[in-house]
């Protein structure tokens, strides 16, 4: 097993890509600390784990609110002893113009897909540092390396991911922490089926060029790669998993 106990937090843990990468890196013996802003969902991902012979729990946790982050860590802390590993994957997205994008909205995407990830990262921080070793993976998109039109808010965000992810790479390296992203394609999750319909789906496969879109899972495989000692020499890098 490539990560036998090792402690992994996954925010966003409840459904799409989070779940599959809860589900992944139980597999390679990860012990599994579900974040997210919806509990049961996130309950539901822990169950899973635990039928399958894992070890996993959930918390209810708003990566926009440092006070939830802070909780949801030390809780993580109580239960397994340390924190090897954080995958920064709870995000929000829609397809809308710039025109019709309020303030609001801009402010909340750039709080749960930006901030998040830096609340996270700063509660984390201290212990991997402590302990020297860390494996950290923030989940970008391949939108924060191409524009496109209606997702202008949520490039931005992503685009926000990678350059933080490189960043801190930079700093924490001498503590033994790698810092990384995953930047997924279109892929097969809740999101996408509230933001395209079944024709628009068809439409996007025939773009890709492995002509399929991808699964969770696929991500998953990145994410436990970047996870594991496999990677030890890797850090700062954004991998996009998007079928070419």
């Amino acid at each position: 097993m490539r990560i036998k106990d090792r402690v992994a937090i996954i925010t966003g843990g409840g459904s799409g890509i989070g779940r599959g990468t809860c589900l992944r890196l139980a597999e390679e013996g990860g012990r599994i600390a579900v974040f997210d802003l919806d509990f049961e969902s996130a309950s539901e991902t822990a169950s899973t784990v635990q039928k399958a012979g894992g070890d996993a729990f959930a918390c209810k946790v708003d990566v926009s609110r440092s006070s939830d982050v802070e909780q949801g860590v030390n809780e993580v802390l109580s239960r397994f002893g340390k924190v090897d590993i954080l995958v920064n994957n709870a995000g929000m997205s829609l397809t809308l113009s710039i025109a019709k994008t309020t303030e609001e909205l801009w402010d909340r995407l750039h709080d749960v897909n930006v901030k998040g990830i830096f609340l996270c990262c700063h509660a984390v921080l201290p212990h991997m540092r402590k302990q020297r070793y860390g494996k950290i993976v923030n989940i970008a998109s391949i939108v924060g390396n191409s524009g496109t039109p209606g997702m202008v808010h949520y490039g931005a965000t992503k685009a926000g991911v990678i350059g933080f992810t490189r960043g801190l790479a930079t700093e924490v390296g001498p503590f033994n922490i790698t810092v990384n992203a995953v930047g997924p394609g279109i892929i097969n999750t809740p999101m996408l089926d509230h933001e395209a319909g079944a024709s628009t789906v068809q439409m996007l496969e025939q773009k890709v060029p492995l002509r399929r879109i991808g699964e969770p899972r696929d991500i998953a495989n990145a994410v436990l790669f970047f996870s594991s000692d496999d990677s030890a020499y890797v850090t700062g890098q954004c991998l996009f998993v998007c079928g070419g």
